[in-house]
Order: structure tokens, then sequence, then C-alpha cells
């Protein structure tokens, strides 16, 4: 389990649990507001599959106390920095700030590991929404692509990023 101890606007606790026998198949149900479909899949459960086909990325379960509300994914590069990926907030648990929990939950369990010295990720251009947060959250976008997504990156200097910096929901 990865936590910080940070809440969602509810005051419900964020925690990030690695994907597992017990809560797999509520993570595969996860679904993002009908409007957001362009940016990512329907379910979550294509980001499972590419976590357990691929070996690239790790799956991990968004839960407010002990209820599975989203999915996020991390995995490292050739290069070394390490990316964010997936984040899919059940459509019911959006607005409630618990992807921002999660998204700076993950950047700071990510910042802590010796190697790490910058975080990426990757967002749809007209992702205003996705855009407004990694912004908001220290990351800033590159010259880089990634198909048809911009790319941002957070420099990461002593085992911590920008994250906890951020102002909490």
């Amino acid at each position: 389990m990865i936590t910080l101890g940070l809440s969602d606007r509810a005051g419900r606790r964020v925690v990030l649990h690695e994907v597992n026998d017990e809560n797999w198949r509520a993570v595969a149900d996860v679904a993002p507001l009908d409007d957001q479909r362009r940016y990512v899949p329907a379910l979550a459960a294509r980001y499972l599959l590419l976590s357990w086909r691929e070996g690239i990325w790790n799956s991990m379960a968004v839960c407010a106390e002990d209820t599975v509300v989203g999915h996020v994914m991390w995995g490292r590069d050739e290069d070394g920095s390490y990316w964010l990926g997936g984040m899919v907030i059940d459509g019911t648990e959006q607005g409630k700030g618990v992807g921002r929990a999660a998204v700076r939950t993950l950047m700071e369990w990510l910042a802590q590991r010796e190697s790490c010295r910058e975080l990426r990720l990757s967002y749809h251009p007209d992702n205003a929404v996705a855009a407004r947060l990694y912004v908001s959250l220290g990351f800033q976008p590159t010259a880089d692509s990634s198909g048809d997504e911009v790319v941002a990156a957070l420099s990461v200097l002593d085992g911590r990023s920008k994250a906890l910096n951020s102002p909490s929901p």
C-alpha cells in the first residue's frame, strides 16, 4: 500500500494498492465519464491488460478508504525517467479530489526512488482538465510528444517532487 495520508474533499483517505486477486475486478470496472472516453478507454481493464501482458507498466488501484475508485499506473523508461500513466477515476467519483490525491501520492512514492530524477506523463492536448491538474502539480509540457499526446515533465531533487508543496483539494 502506498499512502501519504492525503484525503479527498470528502475527507476520505486516498491510497494506492497493487492490483491483486482481491481488487482486480473492481479496478477493471472503473469507467470515466462519457465525455472523457476519447481520452481514456471506456474501462480501466485495457490498462490492466497492458500492465499484465507487456510487463512495462505497473497498475495500481486507487482507493478512497477501502473502496476502489480508480486506476493509475507507473513505469520506468529506458532513459531512467519514471512515467505516470493510465489514470482513470470512476465517473461517479470525479470532482472530489481523488485524482489529485492519487497523482500526488504516486509522484512522491516514485520521487523517493534513488534513481528517480524526472517524472513524466502524457495527456491529449484537448484534455483541459488533465492539463490543469498536471500543471498545478508542477509538470511542464516538453517539446516531446507520445503519439498525439503532449509529454510533460517534472524534475525530482533529493527524492522529492513539488507535489507536497501543491495545495490539497
